[in-house]
């Protein structure tokens, strides 16, 4: 059974900086792409940045230029550096990797960690 162990969220204020984290329990390239989602409260949880195999990133329009998805191969790390915070970047963001099981897709997510953006 894979484990994906998200932290770094927390409280900040508008213009702050958090760096998430996001710990596997396999080795990260054994997996077709990792990726961060969000989901704000009474709303559907939603992309923010994934990453592939062979490094490509993707990222959500309302981020691209604040936040930088990467990887520590050493570590089976993926990291979500997010500048420039804004209130609406407030939600639980979650960890993510697509693997295939029994021949079908088949994504693992982690518990979560909560980011708030307020004054």
């Amino acid at each position: 059974q894979v484990q994906l162990v998200e932290s770094g969220g927390g409280l900040v204020q508008p213009g702050g900086s958090l760096r998430l984290s996001c710990a596997a329990s396999r080795n990260i390239f054994s997996f077709n792409a990792m990726g961060w989602y969000r989901q704000a409260t009474g709303k559907e949880r939603e992309l923010v940045a994934a990453i592939t195999t062979d490094g490509s990133t993707n990222y959500a329009d309302s981020v691209k230029g604040r936040f930088t998805i990467s990887r520590d191969n050493a570590k089976n790390t993926v990291y979500l550096q997010m500048n420039t915070l804004k209130p609406e970047d407030t939600g639980v963001y979650y960890c993510s990797a697509d693997d295939v099981l029994r021949g079908k897709p088949y994504a693992y997510w982690g518990q979560g960690t909560q980011v708030t953006v307020s004054s």
